[in-house]
């Protein structure tokens, strides 16, 4: 039996293609192994979305440039698409380059490289069948993600997607429905719905179901009791989205929202087709929600000509919207991007202290945040058990980590239990097992 090594970097998109790619080999009677060393056939599943992760990639590769003998490497995802065969001559010791689009055709690539071919290839964004794989394997045992969405139409300045992912293809709802069934019936009880831009889904079946109507339906599938979606763009983000998680109590009380900027004259030199008014119009929609709804949301700091004033005006949109948490990153300069030709490019050493001192105001703010919630009762999702901390770890339906002390010697692995909060962090919150 031939053994395979695969390594994700990425986004949750990233973390679901590896699995329909691990569940795949499998079924072509490959055996996955833990480490790149003891492997035969190693895969690296790519994210492009900034020069760093790429690079990770490529120092993966250069550990292994005097020592591949009796080792396959191949190159999956988003830089796999970006860079095409020119990855060829980067690293020779690599023998196929696949696109997400392409992962249907694994069974006929595996054919070639068992063949000898050292120069496999499967780049097409053009298919069908961008959804389908013969086995997805699953690696949470309590939570799945579905693919609903693949690609983008939105052309930001700074983002790569549209030519790692190609446009937007949807898949019917009726195709999403029947996996939420299955899922069901395998015991997964949360689903996330997955997209680029998930909340530009668009039915292409005669039904013709918009992003908030699959929303509701699958939250009310038999068996599913939790439903979590990611990433939304804000200019298709509308008001059905939100009285969907107001009245179906299987939709999870959290929605990631990327900004990228508060000032309006960065977000239309990043071409993101909203304004910061337009955008805080969306936050309002939701801080009227009858049910408390976390945000949170993106933030790219140093955008090519962002002023300090400019900079200013994010600090203070965190302030105005008091975000959940943030994930913030320093402006990356990607190959085929409107922003590459951008002058007034902003210097690394001043991209690095806008983005500490974002850091460090958005962290005030999850100190207060999470303060609120001490004293109340969460219903968390247990995923895992810290033996350092002798804690639970668990989830609540906001999609805040809450780690809690249980007297008790039963198993809650997978279990949906109430546990009172007494502490909390900027990133966490720590409680004790109410029941």
């Amino acid at each position: 039996m031939k053994t395979f090594y695969i390594e994700t970097f990425g986004c949750q998109m990233n973390a679901h293609d590896s699995e329909k790619v691990v569940g795949t080999l499998v079924t072509e009677g490959y055996q996955q192994v833990e480490t790149a060393e003891e492997a035969e056939l190693v895969f690296y599943n790519t994210c492009s979305i900034r020069d760093k992760a790429e690079q990770k990639v490529f120092n993966r590769l250069q550990q292994f440039k005097k020592d591949s003998k009796g080792k396959t490497f191949a190159v999956l995802g988003c830089v796999a698409q970006q860079e095409g065969e020119k990855i060829f001559e980067k690293a020779p010791h690599v023998s196929m380059v696949c696109g997400s689009a392409s992962y249907n055709k694994l069974p006929q690539m595996l054919v070639q490289l068992e063949a000898g071919n050292k120069r496999v290839t499967g780049l097409s964004l053009d298919t069908e069948d961008t959804f389908e794989t013969p086995m997805t394997r699953r690696d949470n045992p309590h939570r799945a993600y579905i693919t609903i969405i693949e690609g983008c139409d939105k052309s930001c300045a700074y983002c790569v997607v549209p030519f790692t992912r190609g446009p937007e293809r949807s898949r019917t709802s009726a195709s999403v429905i029947a996996e939420s069934r299955q899922l069901a019936e395998m015991g997964y009880s949360e689903i996330m719905l997955l997209g680029q831009n998930v909340n530009s889904y668009r039915d292409p079946s005669p039904a013709a179901w918009d992003f908030a109507t699959l929303l509701d339906a699958v939250g009310r599938v038999e068996g599913i009791r939790r439903v979590r979606f990611t990433t939304s763009h804000p200019r298709d983000f509308v008001r059905p989205i939100i009285e969907a998680i107001a009245t179906n109590p299987s939709l999870c009380n959290h929605v990631h929202l990327p900004v990228q900027s508060g000032s309006s004259r960065v977000l239309e030199a990043m071409r993101r087709s909203y304004t910061r008014e337009e955008y805080m119009q969306r936050i309002a929609w939701m801080k009227a929600s009858p049910r408390a709804i976390a945000i949170t949301t993106d933030v790219i700091v140093g955008f090519p000509g962002e002023t300090e004033e400019d900079f200013r005006a994010t600090l203070a949109l965190l302030d105005e919207v008091e975000y959940d948490s943030v994930f913030s990153f320093k402006y990356s300069r990607r190959p085929n991007t409107h922003a590459l030709a951008l002058e007034d490019q902003i210097p690394e050493e001043e991209k690095s202290r806008r983005l500490a001192v974002l850091q460090e105001h958005q962290r005030q703010i999850q100190i207060r945040r999470n303060a609120d919630y001490v004293g109340r009762v969460e219903e968390c999702l247990v995923e895992g058990f810290n033996k350092a901390t002798v804690q639970w770890i668990g989830r609540t339906s906001q999609h805040k980590t809450l780690n809690f002390v249980h007297a008790g010697s039963e198993d809650l692995l997978g279990r949906y239990v109430d546990v009172r909060v007494t502490r909390s962090g900027p990133n966490s919150l720590a409680g004790e097992y109410a029941h």
